[in-house]
């Protein structure tokens, strides 16, 4: 499904898009969860930021999934030259340490378009504090042939953490890919990345519980916010769209 976006104010506006409530993928079998995520202290605190600051909570960018993502041209007329991505329900299943089978072609093609150090994974259980000697990190990392960065503060949070590790490439020229919005649409706002969400999940099979429950509440904050006319905060990259149609869409 191809979609457009068109610029409101000088923001990227995905206000046209209704998202979707989040389905379960049920062809994927329940995977044995071997790591178990500490409570996102983090992510509770930014969810209230957002009450007085909603515009954290809007995507520049809405797709289905990251094969929606048009990877070249979003380094080649973007200007994004270092891309990070969330891991479970964006690139794998949850807590498996490969990619999604059907997204392997997209991801070659994100693969084959930067450098494998301009590629980074952010996750929010691999290779955090509660990856013991990040072993799930060096398993993923061995998989999908991208760097896992080793953070001890978890998304909303840690953006210095990422900063450090792509070095002297601009915030505004790094795209932050994920599924969720109160972690990884809000890290990449705060810190000046472009957003990218992801909004339909590969499957709610051995996700957590939390999880579950706030995946379908920020369903509804993003229609409850677009139907305000709510913008995501600007980005330089809206300036060289002018009112083209998203060249960054499939």
């Amino acid at each position: 499904m191809r979609h457009r976006i068109v610029l409101s104010s000088g923001l990227l506006n995905c206000g046209a898009i209704a998202p979707r409530k989040a389905r379960p993928n049920r062809s994927i079998p329940i995977h044995k969860i071997i790591m178990v995520q500490s409570i996102n202290v983090s992510g509770i605190v930014n969810a209230f930021r957002v009450l007085w600051n909603p515009s954290l909570a809007v995507p520049h960018i809405i797709v289905n999934d990251i094969r929606s993502i048009d990877f070249r041209q979003l380094k080649n007329k973007g200007g994004i030259q270092a891309i990070a991505f969330d891991k479970d329900n964006c690139l794998t299943a949850p807590y498996v340490p490969h990619i999604h089978p059907p997204f392997e072609k997209a991801w070659a093609e994100c693969r084959q378009t930067w450098d494998k150090n301009k590629i980074v994974i952010v996750s929010n259980s691999a290779g955090t504090n509660d990856d013991k000697d990040y072993k799930e990190a060096d398993k993923l990392e061995a998989s999908l042939d991208v760097s896992v960065l080793r953070h001890a503060e978890k998304k909303p949070s840690g953006g210095e953490a990422l900063a450090k590790h792509l070095g002297p490439i601009p915030a505004s020229e790094v795209a932050m890919v994920g599924d969720r919005i109160f972690t990884d649409v809000v890290f990449g706002n705060l810190n000046g990345h472009l957003t990218i969400w992801t909004r339909q999940v590969i499957t709610e099979d051995g996700d957590n519980k939390p999880a579950l429950f706030l995946r379908r509440m920020e369903h509804r904050l993003i229609a409850f916010l677009h139907a305000r006319n709510v913008q995501p905060p600007r980005h330089p990259l809206t300036s060289k769209l002018g009112n083209d149609p998203n060249p960054f869409i499939h």
